[in-house]
């Protein structure tokens, strides 16, 4: 996702507490950061945020880890996690927002972490082919996440996009995922407790199919 150039985002962004400038010092350590051994779950190209702010507030008892490239952003993000907990009188213990390129994901996340969950929301779906190998579904991708998740870990993905859901398909196979449940029409699936993202519900709005699986470690 494009975005405009937000002066007020990393000023905003260094001032707020749960915001990691430096996630390479806590690799294999998230369990600190947060200050507790609550399982860990983590969002890779979490955008403006809304999808982990409402998981986090949802679900006190688990840790959220949130990661987009752009502190423009994350910026973005951290005002909506803000609205979103005050409307609530709840405090978001339970986040950490991080800026990282997560083609160097394991630099910031190890096995000790223990991510159980992880999830893939509506990313670029880079659909040139010499650019293929930039989705963050791509097997390379795919196996470096194998990396850090647990053994019965689950990534949950979803896209728009058909061509790069059907490839997906072949990249979790490929990277020996077992896909566990998988549909073409989410919002028309037995699937409950769904939370529409600002893209889904963009895409949802226009008669686009929303594609989505599930793919666990073995």
């Amino acid at each position: 996702m494009r975005i405009r150039k937000k002066k007020w985002a990393e000023p905003e962004l260094n001032e707020c507490r749960y915001y990691v400038g430096d996630p390479e010092a806590y690799r294999g350590r998230w369990s600190e950061f947060f200050g507790n051994d609550k399982p860990i779950e983590l969002e890779i190209g979490c955008g403006k945020c809304t999808f982990i702010a409402e998981k986090a507030k949802q679900n006190p008892n688990v840790n959220y880890i949130a990661v987009d490239i752009k502190n423009d952003m994350l910026g973005v993000g951290r005002r909506n996690i803000e609205k979103l907990f005050s409307e609530t009188g709840k405090s978001p213990d339970n986040i950490a927002l991080v800026r990282y390129n997560v083609e160097q994901l394991d630099k910031i996340i190890a096995p000790q972490d223990r991510i159980a969950v992880m999830y893939i929301n509506f990313c670029n779906p880079w659909p040139r082919l010499k650019h293929n190998k930039r989705r963050l579904t791509y097997p390379k991708k795919l196996r470096m996440y194998r990396g850090f998740l647990t053994k019965d870990g689950v990534i949950y993905f979803k896209t728009d996009d058909d061509e790069l859901f059907e490839d997906s398909v072949g990249y979790f196979e490929e990277a020996e995922y077992n896909i566990r449940y998988i549909t073409r029409d989410l919002h028309n699936s037995d699937i409950t407790g769904n939370i529409v993202t600002e893209h889904e519900k963009m895409f949802s709005d226009e008669g686009v199919p929303i594609k989505y699986l599930e793919a666990t470690v073995y």
